[in-house]
């Protein structure tokens, strides 16, 4: 790498929704690293307000942000806008991560030492879930061994928990920093509405086509996602479909064969996870998919916009 950057001025942008309990968690986690950003920006999209929880934390540089009704692409570029003019690197947290206390140190310390060709850089999730990854994906081009890699069909592949520093095509929205030109540069695409499914492999990608991309294996968080409610599953299913192609047509560069033959992957896999786990998860979501691709067949490309959990 060349043209290091000096010692990085950090700040994080966390966008949170009705979930009091795990933003506490997260404060709780930034008050004890032992590197604290300059400035941590809560979008609140809650009903009621989560001010009350951000008093219990005085300590920390908190700047309030409102949006509502929340949307998280929103709610990311409203928090970016609210950045301050010294900020060198920011990114987005969000609220059910735990950092590990060295974490921020950690962070900084890559990029420091970073080129002026890297754009983003996502801390290791330790425990990020990794779905089966068997001859099926690949098939399907669903999948791939490879972490954290953009297929020809316009799917990426899963990035598992890396605990060396690793050069990526895509990262995750909800533990990535950018450096502050890209984020100039760059904004998040609100036409994915609601919990935005896809809009981090949006995002992410674009930078990737004029910047470097690392998961840094020595900063690391845990996630603790809270599982999809049953209900939800078959707008997820629609989401698979209509935002994935909403993606591909918006960026070009893959193969419309290939999401043809991706897309028959994604709906028999869940369908097979429902015979498999013997629940109803996947064949809703298989329904969803189903509903999905004859809203494409039918020329319906709205948003389709609900949060999961």
């Amino acid at each position: 790498m060349v043209a290091a950057m000096t010692d990085p001025i950090l700040a994080y942008v966390v966008p949170t929704k009705d979930r009091p309990d795990d933003l506490r968690k997260l404060l709780a986690s930034l008050v004890v690293q032992t590197r604290q950003p300059r400035q941590i920006i809560i979008v609140d999209g809650s009903d009621p307000v989560i001010e009350p929880v951000l008093a219990e934390f005085p300590g920390l540089p908190l700047t309030y942000v409102r949006v509502f009704p929340p949307s998280l692409a929103k709610q990311r570029n409203a928090g970016m806008a609210a950045l301050r003019p010294d900020i060198t690197v920011a990114g987005y947290l969000d609220d059910d991560l735990v950092l590990e206390a060295d974490a921020t140190e950690r962070m900084a310390a890559f990029w420091r030492d970073a080129g002026a060709e890297v754009g983003g850089a996502a801390f290791c999730i330790l425990n990020q879930p990794v779905a089966s990854n068997n001859k099926l994906t690949g098939l399907f081009l669903v999948d791939s061994p490879l972490p954290g890699r953009l297929l020809p069909s316009g799917f990426q592949s899963q990035i598992p928990p890396l605990l060396t520093t690793t050069a990526v095509q895509w990262l995750y929205g909800g533990a990535t920093l950018w450096r502050r030109t890209v984020i100039d540069s760059f904004s998040y695409d609100e036409w994915y509405i609601g919990h935005g499914y896809l809009e981090d492999v949006d995002y992410s990608h674009r930078v990737a086509r004029g910047h470097k991309l690392f998961v840094v294996g020595e900063a690391r968080c845990y996630h603790y996602s809270r599982p999809i409610a049953l209900a939800r599953e078959y707008t997820l299913g629609r989401q698979q479909i209509v935002n994935r192609a909403y993606f591909v047509a918006k960026l070009g560069g893959f193969s419309k064969a290939a999401l043809a033959w991706a897309f028959f992957g994604q709906a028999l896999t869940n369908l097979a996870s429902s015979l498999r786990r013997r629940d109803s998860a996947g064949l809703r979501r298989f329904a969803g998919n189903m509903a999905g691709l004859l809203s494409l067949a039918l020329g319906d490309r709205r948003q389709i916009g609900n949060y999961y959990k």
